[in-house]
């Protein structure tokens, strides 16, 4: 056994080196020499390997057999798609300054508030306990190592110390400015710190069980069938297909669009190659954290250890062999499978509360609209709000789910996103409304199948609910929905995952969305099948009748608001200075368009995309003319397009869509011509190299000749010099 003190000594030692290492980083990133590297950005995407796999595997191994497998088999399967979902999400992100997933999703249907705002409820009430687990299975380790067993949560200074650590590392390398787009050099590699403590501490241990407390593989594999611990290698018992089938969905949708996911993979992305490292490191790292599983479970067994701790064995095998050092390298790796998860599940968590909860409340009422020039600020508070909170709830919560279980209902909880983001990325049907109308009854549904049972266990509400259902009516029961007799889990995967798609599909078929929502659709299908990062041309040539200094005044009144005033200049002038109009006293409707498009896109890096599309649009003001002027370049342009009939003409379509797709097809054409005027111009470089070699060989060929004709005048000369003047022929005698 440990001391508490010398525990958290370690810890805060521990703590320490991830600052100097996340400092360093940042120091890099200021001189200009950012760690963009690809190793880092596929150990970052490990983040996903939580105490849940750390700890929680062993006990689901002890329960259920190879089962546990099923959320890794997911994970892995997902990878084949990435070509079609992460890269075409980093390709939005670059175009539309994406800073979370609530705000890649309201940007696909018409930035809407609503919807980023419900996404990031669902978001808040289904990770907030997946966090107070992190803190939980922390704060159980600390007292398996350090007192006589764990049975509930201490609400001690050690908790309170523990949780204070991760504020204060989460607001100084998390949330340090207010860009969130802009990349956490120090914080990701903290997190690959962890990442690489929490795989060195399972090896450890897990070599350690198989060659040391066993003999190799084959003595495990004959201890088990000799002990009978063969649930231990089963497939996982009875409903075991349905199981897998549950573990291996919500995990392919959990690694690409669990917040934290997401942010790792997209947001921090530095560039897209970077993610072909990932499709080999990833799998690797996978398969080395949960090899030992089955042996460090079938030692708890031997061991006799008590089974309602085998979530615990990583720690009570190495403890109950005699090995204080390894029992202590099991502990930091499993605080560092906590802090990394909580760290970065905190960071999108307050970042999406602040702009897609705070702000349009401040919005909205004047008197609150003080707190936009905070929001740093009003993010550190969340942060703290966000983790003692959760440390709140670990205590309240009781023992009715193991690690496993409340990881699951977190698990299906992101699982509603799937239809709005994975669909919305290929369906150009797909609209707003159906987009609210899934999320809201995937959301009920979820909360009605899995909160309520757990609120009736818990003892909160009657059990007639779960016998009878609602007012008696059985085929609502939350466990037997519409009759259906399945495992907890499975029954809510199903019928959430189905009722929401339902909507979502409905509701986009029979709603027709208003213009601008189909514009902004069109704009980023075309970022997402182009994988373009950004737009390459836009028309120009109208006349330059508009004043730029009130517009400059405008947008910089605008940025104040949330910004500061020194940042507000800084970044009109910026914008002024890339667009190349600094210097004029006016500009073009063109300019102005893309002006407001650069500035949208400052703002969307401090509050969002919804929140900063919102704000252009109440604060943003055109004039009669630029109105006008706006209008009927758009409806020329469609009108132009939609007259033309050779774009696809054996493919009908429907009229307010036409023109959209042929400015797609037209803006691909103009591409590949550019791409054949560029390889001609390489041709045309290359004709001209060579005609430049041949005109210098023939200089050099005069240059050569002209050399050998002084040499041999010379030689001319020297040989009539060199002959006797005086010799000249005798005359003949007479």
């Amino acid at each position: 056994m440990f001391s508490p003190l010398s525990v958290l000594l370690i810890i805060t030692l521990y703590i320490g080196l991830l600052f100097g290492l996340a400092q360093w980083g940042e120091h890099r990133t200021r001189r200009g020499r950012p760690v963009n590297s690809a190793t880092v950005y596929a150990l970052s995407l490990c983040v996903y390997f939580t105490t849940w796999t750390f700890y929680g595997s062993i006990g689901f191994a002890t329960r259920s057999g190879l089962l546990y497998l099923g959320i890794y088999v997911g994970a892995l399967l997902s990878l084949f798609f990435w070509q079609f979902t992460i890269r075409r999400m980093i390709a939005v992100k670059e175009t539309f300054h994406i800073t979370s997933i609530a705000d890649f999703i309201s940007t696909r249907y018409r930035r809407s508030q609503g919807i980023a705002g419900l996404v990031t409820l669902i978001a808040v009430f289904g990770l907030l306990p997946y966090i107070s687990l992190q803190l939980e299975a922390v704060i159980r380790s600390l007292r398996l190592i350090t007192h006589e067993g764990a049975e509930h949560i201490h609400w001690s200074t050690s908790g309170l110390l523990i949780t204070l650590l991760m504020t204060l590392f989460t607001i100084m390398f998390g949330i340090r400015r207010l860009d969130p787009t802009e990349r956490h050099q120090g914080m990701i590699l903290a997190l690959v710190a962890d990442c690489i403590l929490k795989l060195l501490a399972y090896l450890a241990v897990g070599l350690f069980i198989s060659y040391h407390f066993f003999d190799g593989p084959g003595d495990i594999y004959r201890t088990i069938q000799q002990n009978n611990l063969s649930h231990l290698i089963s497939l996982g018992g009875d409903d075991s297909g349905l199981h897998w089938l549950t573990l291996i969905v919500l995990s392919f949708v959990g690694i690409q669009l669990l917040p934290r996911q997401f942010h790792v993979s997209v947001v921090e992305n530095v560039s897209p190659g970077h993610m072909k490292r990932a499709l080999w490191v990833f799998p690797l790292y996978t398969l080395l954290i949960v090899m030992f599983v089955v042996p460090i479970a079938a030692a708890g067994n031997l061991l006799n250890l008590p089974l309602h701790n085998a979530d615990f064995f990583m720690l009570l095998v190495p403890q109950a062999l005699d090995q204080p050092y390894l029992t202590l390298l099991s502990f930091l790796g499993g605080f560092a499978a906590a802090s990394g998860m909580v760290i970065i599940t905190t960071v999108t968590l307050a970042t999406m509360v602040s702009n897609h909860l705070l702000l349009p409340i401040c919005e909205r009422f004047q008197q609150l609209a003080w707190m936009r020039t905070w929001l740093l600020q009003i993010r550190w508070v969340l942060v703290a709000c966000i983790l003692f909170g959760s440390l709140l709830l670990a205590r309240l919560l009781s023992d009715t789910y193991m690690l496993v279980s409340v990881g699951m209902i977190s698990f299906v909880a992101v699982l509603q996103f799937a239809p709005a983001a994975f669909i919305g990325l290929f369906w150009s049907r797909g609209n707003s409304l159906g987009a609210m109308l899934g999320l809201l009854i995937g959301f009920a549904v979820w909360t009605w199948t899995l909160i309520i049972p757990a609120w009736v266990e818990e003892g909160w509400l009657a059990m007639s609910l779960l016998e009878q259902g609602p007012l008696g009516l059985h085929w609502l029961s939350p466990l037997k929905l519409f009759g259906s007799d399945w495992p907890k889990i499975p029954h809510a995967v199903f019928w959430s995952l189905l009722l929401n798609t339902l909507a979502y599909l409905l509701g986009s078929w029979f709603y027709n969305p208003q213009k601008q929502e189909r514009t902004l659709t069109t704009e980023f299908l075309y970022t997402t099948r182009a994988l373009r990062t950004q737009e390459k041309a836009r028309p120009t040539g109208l006349n330059a009748y508009i004043e730029l200094a009130p517009k400059l005044v405008e947008a910089e009144q605008l940025l104040r608001r949330y910004l500061g005033d020194e940042k507000a200049q800084n970044s009109v002038n910026r914008i002024a200075e890339d667009l190349q109009v600094y210097d004029k006293s006016h500009i073009s409707i063109v300019e102005l368009m893309e002006f407001h498009r650069m500035l949208e896109q400052t703002l969307a890096g401090a509050i969002g995309a919804a929140s900063a599309h919102t704000a252009i649009e109440d604060n943003i003001r055109y004039t009669d003319r630029e109105r006008a002027d706006l209008t009927a370049l758009y409806s020329h342009i469609v009108s132009e397009l939609q007259s033309s009939h050779r774009f696809h003409p054996d493919r009908p379509q429907e009229p307010q869509t036409r023109g959209l797709d042929m400015l797609g097809d037209l803006q691909s054409q103009i591409e590949q011509l550019q791409l054949k005027i560029g390889r001609r111009d390489n041709e045309i470089e290359q004709l001209e190299t060579k005609l430049e070699c041949q005109y210098e060989e023939i200089f050099n060929y005069r240059v050569e000749a002209q050399r050998l004709r002084h040499e041999n005048e010379a030689l001319r000369r020297q040989l009539v010099s060199t002959e006797d003047p005086n010799d000249t022929p005798a005359e003949p005698h007479t």
